[in-house]
């Protein structure tokens, strides 16, 4: 069954949540003292600037500096058509230095937050709104050493400066997980290693959401989610972590988790460290869109996440055609509305799906998303 492409109830719920909670005043606000980072870098050339709307097909990628930032993100090995293990790879490149606007937004997500300057808190602010205000850099190619002696050639990234690519990768030789080094200059910094699980093509597998699905975010609310993101310590929904461990040992050996989030991959160090402290490790997909800027993190979790969510479910179902998939999501954002389309057109392959019912978006006036009827709707002619 296609997926379809009219306007779905989901983008209503959308509307009503992002009026209800004033995001476009709060991002009208961010925006001002965001930093622009669609523009070509200080550190760019014009030639790798024009060269990087190529993408991978960019003839003269441009290799990484000391003091660049590159970020390797955890993935999966899965079989292709005629049998050979092969992963995406996904990963980013910025430069070190900060823009120097970054003062003045601290100063306003403060404000906006009620926090008084300086502390503890502020400190935490300032760390964690740097992967939104470095410089991206385009057309980089990242050299990374795959379980040791396998060298391969990543990228080069794009406008946003991210680079997606699908390399074959050897058979497992040290068990399921390979772990791989970026192989770059003295100097760089970022997350320089990361690990690849090899799949079976049989077996299980968990596709959950994380914000307010197992991370406590309340995504219904700007403000509270720029609190939980780069003020609060990152919390876990009570009861989720017991749950996850559960399903990993009941579902072992073959447990495989994929974390499927509308966050920006700005946030990939923040929600990796989160998941390592909390829950079974898996691959993190997050959003590459171009709202590389703090007022895009409000556009990225409220708005078109139903048509993002099935687009990289499809992905994973193509990884993993024979896998017996489990969904978990929750109330808040498209989760159910995305889920039902994918156990509509991939009946065999979804087994089951949980919606977490988050009790507190009633107090932002969006009692709908709790209400029978919308589950309903989202989940019409799927099986009970």
């Amino acid at each position: 069954m296609p997926f379809t492409s009219q306007r779905t109830s989901s983008s209503l719920l959308e509307e009503h949540t992002r009026k209800n909670g004033k995001f476009s005043d709060a991002e009208s606000s961010l925006a001002s003292i965001s930093t622009n980072q669609a523009r070509a870098s200080r550190k760019e050339h014009k030639l790798t600037h024009l060269l990087s709307c190529l993408g991978s097909s960019n003839p003269l990628p441009a290799p990484i500096a000391a003091d660049d930032v590159v970020w390797l993100m955890d993935n999966v090995a899965f079989w292709d058509r005629g049998g050979h293990w092969e992963a995406e790879f996904v990963a980013a490149v910025f430069d070190q230095q900060a823009s120097a606007k970054v003062v003045d937004i601290v100063g306003d997500i403060a404000s906006k937050v009620g926090l008084a300057r300086g502390g503890d808190e502020e400190r935490t602010m300032e760390r964690r709104i740097s992967p939104f205000v470095m410089e991206i850099l385009q057309g980089r190619q990242i050299k990374v050493r795959f379980n040791g002696p396998t060298l391969l050639k990543l990228g080069p990234g794009g406008r946003n400066g991210i680079s997606s690519d699908i390399r074959r990768v050897p058979e497992p030789s040290t068990g399921p997980v390979a772990k791989s080094t970026a192989d770059v200059p003295s100097g760089v910094t970022g997350v320089l290693e990361m690990k690849t699980v090899y799949a079976e093509p049989e077996g299980w597998a968990v596709i959950s959401d994380i914000d307010d699905t197992i991370k406590i975010t309340q995504t219904s609310d700007p403000v509270r989610i720029l609190r939980s993101t780069f003020v609060s310590k990152p919390t876990p929904v009570p009861g989720m972590p017991e749950l996850y461990s559960s399903i990993n040992r009941l579902l072992a050996p073959s447990a495989l988790f994929f974390y499927l989030s509308a966050s920006p991959y700005n946030l990939y160090p923040f929600l990796r460290g989160f998941r390592d402290t909390y829950y079974p490790h898996g691959q993190l997909i997050l959003r590459d869109s171009n709202w590389m800027t703090i007022s895009g993190l409000l556009s990225s979790l409220t708005l078109g996440t139903e048509k993002y969510k099935i687009d990289r479910i499809k992905k994973i179902q193509r990884w993993l055609p024979r896998r017996k998939v489990i969904c978990i999501g929750d109330s808040t954002q498209s989760d159910p509305e995305a889920y039902g389309e994918a156990c509509r057109a991939f009946p065999q392959w979804i087994k089951l799906v949980l919606i977490r019912k988050v009790t507190d978006v009633a107090a932002v006036g969006i009692r709908e998303k709790n209400e029978p009827e919308r589950f309903e709707r989202a989940f019409d002619g799927v099986p009970r």
